[in-house]
């Protein structure tokens, strides 16, 4: 599926779009933290955390549990 979170250290809407991803029960995915990249601090700096799967599709901060299923769903 290829799903990775770009989130910060130390973010507090990352940990409310983690705890969204686990009551979800979404896919695994990887965590990509975007301290201390450069270029991943120009694309995603002030846009944390954001859901990108292996198509390139982006889920923006907020999101809650429906709108996460409703954009997982070609993946199922």
């Amino acid at each position: 599926m290829g799903l990775t979170l770009y989130q910060r250290d130390d973010c507090h809407l990352c940990d409310l779009a983690l705890a969204v991803l686990a009551q979800a029960r979404a896919p695994e995915f990887d965590s990509v933290f975007i301290d201390d990249d450069e270029v991943l601090e120009e694309k995603y700096g002030q846009r944390v955390p954001v859901l990108r799967d292996a198509a390139g599709r982006e889920l923006e901060w907020p999101f809650d549990a429906a709108r996460l299923a409703a954009w997982l769903l070609p993946h199922r």
